[in-house]
C-alpha cells in the first residue's frame, strides 16, 4: 500500500513538473481563465442600455407625444426617425440601424378616451432575437404602463392596473450576476479536460509512454497519477474565476465556500474521467484536441448555460443527465446566488459521483487494454 501510494505520489510531481515547468505554461493555466471570465462577464449579456429606434405617428395626438415621451424618458430609446408610414422606416430597420419600429395607429387617442383597445404595434429586428425580444418587452412594459396611467386618469371603463415586477437573487437582472458564476465549471472543465485528454496524447508523442510500460506503475496507479495534477489545476482555476467574479464584478456570494467547492472537487472528477478516457482514445495531441472539441461544444449547449434545460426537447433532456456540466452550472448558481445548503444540492452531488463512478473505471479499463 505505502509502495503504490509512493508511486502515485512520484508520478502525480512528474505530471506537475512537466505542466509548471515552463513559464508560458504557467501563465496559460491562469491567464487564459481569467481573460475568458472577464470577456464572457462584459461581451455575453442581454442587458440592453440602448434601443435605437424609429417612430411612425399617424395619430400626431396629445396621446401620441406623451407616449414617446414615456418612451424616450425611459433613457432606453432614442429615436432616429419619425415618419408616418411603416414603409418608410422599413429600410432603417432592413439595413440594421434601428431595433425596432413603433407605430402608432391613427384612432390612438380616440380609442384610449373611448375605452376601445388602442394598438401600437412594435416591429423588431428578428435577425437577433434575444436582443429583440428583450426590446419588445422593455417597449411592452412601458406601453402597458402608460396606457394604465391614462385609463386612470381619464375614467374610462375598466381598472387600470399597476404591474409591480420583482427579481429574486438577482435584483436588477443583470445577466452578468447568472453569467459570471456559471463560468466557474464552464472555463474549469475546458481547461481541465483539455489538459487531462493531452496528457497520454503527450507521453505518445515524445515516447515517453513506453518509459510507463515498463515501470511498476499499474493502469489504476497512473489514471491517478494523472487525474490529481488536473484536479490541482483545476480548483487553482476556479479558485481565480470566483476572485473575479467577487473582487472584479462585485457580485454577491450569498453561500458556503466549503459547499461550492465540494460541489466542484465532484465536478472536477467527473469531467477529469471524461478527459482521460479521451486520453485512452487518442493516439497524438492532435486527435486529442479534436476529440476534446467534439464533447465540449455540445457540454456546453446542453448545460443550461445560455438557455433552460427545460425548453430543450425531451430527447435532449436526458442527455443532459449524463453532462457533469449541467450539474456544476446549477451547483454554482444555487450555491453563490441563492445561499443553497449542501442537502439542497445532494442529488445533483450524487449525480457528479456517478458519473465519476462510471467515467474513471472506464478509462482505467482503457488504460489497461492499450498497456496490454
Amino acid at each position: 500500500m505505502l509502495a503504490s501510494l509512493l508511486r502515485i505520489l512520484t508520478l502525480i510531481r512528474k505530471e506537475l513538473l512537466v505542466i509548471l515547468k515552463d513559464p508560458k505554461s504557467r501563465a496559460s493555466l491562469v491567464v487564459p481563465p481569467i481573460l475568458q471570465c472577464l470577456i464572457f462577464g462584459y461581451a455575453a449579456t442581454y442587458d440592453l442600455n440602448s434601443v435605437p429606434y424609429v417612430l411612425v405617428d399617424q395619430d400626431r395626438s396629445t396621446a401620441s407625444i406623451a407616449l414617446v415621451a414615456k418612451l424616450e424618458g425611459s433613457g432606453l430609446f432614442q429615436r432616429q426617425g419619425t415618419f408616418t408610414q411603416t414603409e418608410q422606416a422599413a429600410p432603417l430597420l432592413d439595413a440594421g440601424r434601428v431595433m425596432v419600429i413603433v407605430v402608432i395607429g391613427p384612432r390612438f387617442e380616440r380609442d384610449l378616451q373611448a375605452g376601445a383597445p388602442a394598438p401600437v404595434q412594435v416591429i423588431a429586428d428578428g435577425r437577433n432575437s434575444n436582443t429583440s425580444g428583450i426590446a419588445q418587452g422593455y417597449a411592452s412594459s412601458i406601453i402597458s404602463d402608460f396606457a394604465a396611467a391614462r385609463q386612470a386618469e381619464t375614467g374610462a371603463k375598466g381598472a387600470a392596473v399597476k404591474v409591480s415586477t420583482r427579481a429574486w437573487f438577482n435584483p436588477q437582472l443583470e445577466t452578468r450576476w447568472s453569467m459570471v458564476p456559471s463560468l466557474i465549471g464552464t472555463i474549469t472543465m475546458m481547461m481541465t479536460m483539455m489538459l487531462t485528454a493531452m496528457s497520454v496524447a503527450r507521453e505518445r508523442e515524445e515516447g515517453t509512454f513506453d518509459q510507463l510500460l515498463v515501470a511498476p506503475f499499474t493502469p489504476t496507479e497512473i489514471m491517478i497519477g494523472k487525474a490529481v495534477p488536473s484536479m490541482i489545476v483545476g480548483i487553482t482555476q476556479a479558485s481565480a474565476i470566483l476572485l473575479v467574479a467577487l473582487f472584479w464584478f462585485r457580485i454577491p456570494f450569498a453561500g458556503s465556500v466549503l459547499t461550492l467547492y465540494a460541489g466542484l472537487a465532484l465536478f472536477l472528477a467527473a469531467a477529469i474521467g471524461f478527459g482521460l478516457f479521451l486520453s485512452s482514445l487518442a493516439g497524438n495531441m492532435q486527435q486529442a484536441m479534436i476529440l476534446c472539441f467534439v464533447f465540449l461544444m455540445p457540454f456546453m449547449l446542453l448545460s443550461g448555460l445560455v438557455s433552460p434545460t427545460d425548453n430543450m426537447p425531451t430527447a435532449l433532456q436526458y442527455l443532459t443527465m449524463i453532462n457533469p456540466l449541467t450539474y456544476a452550472i446549477r451547483i454554482t448558481r444555487t450555491v453563490y446566488l441563492e445561499g443553497g445548503q449542501f442537502a439542497e444540492l445532494l442529488p445533483d452531488m450524487l449525480a457528479l459521483v456517478v458519473i465519476a463512478a462510471v467515467t474513471m473505471p472506464i478509462a482505467a479499463w482503457m488504460f489497461k487494454h492499450r498497456l496490454n
